[in-house]
C-alpha cells in the first residue's frame, strides 16, 4: 500500500479560499475555516441581491416619475394608466431617464396622453 498524501490539493484549495477573501477583515481573511464560512454567505447575499437590485431600481424610477408628475398635477398611477389606455409601451426605467435628462420630452407625452 502506498499513502496519499493530500498536501497539494489541500494547498490549492486553502489558496483558492485566500484569494477569495482578501480585501475581507479579521479572521476572514486570515484562517480557512471562517474564510470558508464568510465566502458561502457572501454567495447568498450576493444571490439574494440581485434579485433585491431589481426590485430597488423600480423603486428609483417610480419615485422620480412621480416626482416630475406632481409639477403636472397628475399622480403616477394616473399616468401609468394613461400611457396604457393610449397603447404607448415605454418601460419606467426610459421615462425616469427621460424625466431627468430631457423632461420637455416626457412634457409632450403628458399632453398627448391628457387630450
Amino acid at each position: 500500500m502506498i499513502r496519499v498524501k493530500r498536501g497539494i490539493i489541500t494547498k490549492k484549495k486553502h489558496k483558492k479560499i485566500r484569494k477569495a477573501t482578501k480585501g475581507m477583515r479579521g479572521a476572514r481573511n486570515r484562517t480557512i475555516k471562517k474564510g470558508r464560512e464568510a465566502l458561502m454567505k457572501a454567495g447568498v447575499y450576493a444571490y439574494r441581491d440581485r434579485r433585491v437590485k431589481k426590485r430597488e431600481f423600480r423603486r428609483l424610477w417610480v419615485t422620480r416619475l412621480n416626482a416630475f408628475l406632481k409639477n403636472y398635477d397628475i399622480s403616477y398611477s394616473q399616468f401609468i394608466n394613461l400611457l396604457k389606455k393610449n397603447k404607448i409601451e415605454i418601460d419606467r426605467k426610459i421615462l425616469a431617464e427621460l424625466a431627468v435628462s430631457r423632461p420637455q420630452a416626457l412634457e409632450k407625452i403628458i399632453e398627448k396622453i391628457k387630450k
